[in-house]
């Protein structure tokens, strides 16, 4: 009976610990960065980026939004008029506008800079979606802070 029952106990504990580790295995094995984009239902560029990004292992949702709405959405979260693009996204407290290459919204979460976020402002030809980086026209990605100051967070020359 003894023995029956610390079997059991010895069960119940192993399942805890197993199931205590589990947040942690998918921590170890780095989870999907998520983040939701709000874009153009028409908008074939915003299509092509989010395929890049979900390629990137980036999990991705969508929501549609157009005209007035979508610049309203882009202007409450912090993003400055001059800064704007088609589509913006947001990924863990941080707004991504346009363009943005996958490796530097990665870094953009690696550092953690005090930001609003990342943006590409227009669509550059070449930049991530707007056709091939082989024919690539120069661009940056900037930097937005807290105050509406940009800086320049890359610079991707022409190909």
């Amino acid at each position: 009976m003894i023995h029956d029952s610390l079997s059991r106990r010895t069960l119940l504990v192993g399942l805890a610990a197993l199931a205590g580790a589990s947040p942690l295995r998918a921590l170890a094995q780095g989870a999907r960065p998520a983040i939701h984009v709000m874009k153009d239902p028409n908008c074939g560029c915003c299509s092509a980026w989010i395929e890049i990004l979900e390629k990137d292992g980036f999990a991705v949702t969508t929501e549609d939004s157009m005209g007035t709405l979508l610049a309203r959405y882009k202007l409450d979260n912090g993003i400055p008029q001059e800064m704007v693009s088609c589509h913006t996204g947001r990924i863990a407290g941080y707004m991504v506008e346009g363009h943005v290459p996958p490796a530097d919204i990665r870094r953009l979460l690696a550092e953690r800079p005090d930001a609003i976020g990342l943006a590409v402002p227009g669509m550059p030809y070449g930049s991530p979606g707007m056709g091939p980086e082989t024919e690539r026209e120069a661009y940056e990605v900037f930097l937005i802070r807290r105050d509406g100051a940009t800086e320049v967070f890359s610079s991707y020359g022409a190909a």
